[in-house]
C-alpha cells in the first residue's frame, strides 16, 4: 500500500511507503491529509505522561517545503506497461482489446527509419498488427492509426506508474486529469 504525497501546494511529489509516510508524520512535515485513514502506528510511552505515542497515516499526505524539482520539468518515464495503460490495451491498428501479454510498443516511426523511442512515436499494438507493419511507416503499411499518441500529463503519470491506488487517491488524481485524457471512464 502506498501513500500518494503531495507538495504543500497540491502538486503530485512521489508514491510513498508507510513507513516514509510515519517519517514526515513524525518530523511534523505533514502541512494536511487528504482521502481517509490507511494504517494506525504505534509508538513509545512518554516518561512523563506515560501516553503511548500514536501517528495514523491518511492515503494522500501534503508535506511543507519547497519541493527540489518543478514537477512540470518532469517527462514521464516510458514503460510498456505506462504504454499499454495509456492506450487502454487497445491496439492503434485493428483497435482490439488484448492482454498485456499479446500486446507490444509500437513505434510509428521506425527505429529503422530513425524513429525515436519517446511518448509521441509510439503507440500499443497487437502482435500481429506490429508483425504485419514491421520497419514501415503507417502510410508505408497503409495501416492507419486508430488514435493519436500524446504524453501523459504528471496527474496521469502518477496513475498510471502505481497498480494498486486506493479509490479516494484515484478520486483526487482523477479530478485534476486534463478533460481529453483517455484515462477518463
Amino acid at each position: 500500500m502506498k501513500v500518494l504525497k503531495l507538495s504543500a501546494q497540491g502538486l503530485p511529489q512521489s508514491w510513498i511507503s508507510l513507513e516514509q509516510a510515519v517519517i514526515h508524520y513524525a518530523a511534523e512535515e505533514v502541512r494536511w491529509e487528504a482521502g481517509g485513514p490507511i494504517a494506525v502506528f504505534h509508538g513509545g510511552h512518554n516518561a512523563i505522561t506515560g501516553q503511548q505515542s500514536i501517528i495514523e497515516v491518511n492515503s494522500i499526505i501534503g508535506t511543507r517545503g519547497v519541493p527540489g524539482i518543478n514537477p512540470f520539468d518532469l517527462r514521464p518515464g516510458l514503460t510498456n506497461a505506462k504504454l499499454f495503460a495509456r492506450d487502454r490495451n487497445v491496439c492503434a491498428y485493428c483497435g482490439g482489446h488484448f492482454h498485456e501479454t499479446e500486446l507490444t510498443r509500437e513505434h510509428i516511426t521506425p527505429l529503422a527509419q530513425r524513429g525515436r523511442d519517446h511518448w509521441m512515436n509510439v503507440v500499443t499494438a497487437c502482435r500481429a498488427c506490429n508483425h504485419r507493419k514491421s520497419d514501415r511507416t503507417p502510410e508505408q503499411a497503409r495501416m492507419p492509426l486508430l488514435y493519436a499518441p500524446y504524453v501523459p500529463s504528471l496527474w496521469e503519470d502518477f496513475i498510471l506508474r502505481n497498480r494498486r491506488i486506493l479509490a479516494d487517491q484515484m478520486e483526487f488524481l482523477m479530478a485534476h486529469l486534463p478533460r481529453n485524457s483517455r484515462l477518463h471512464a
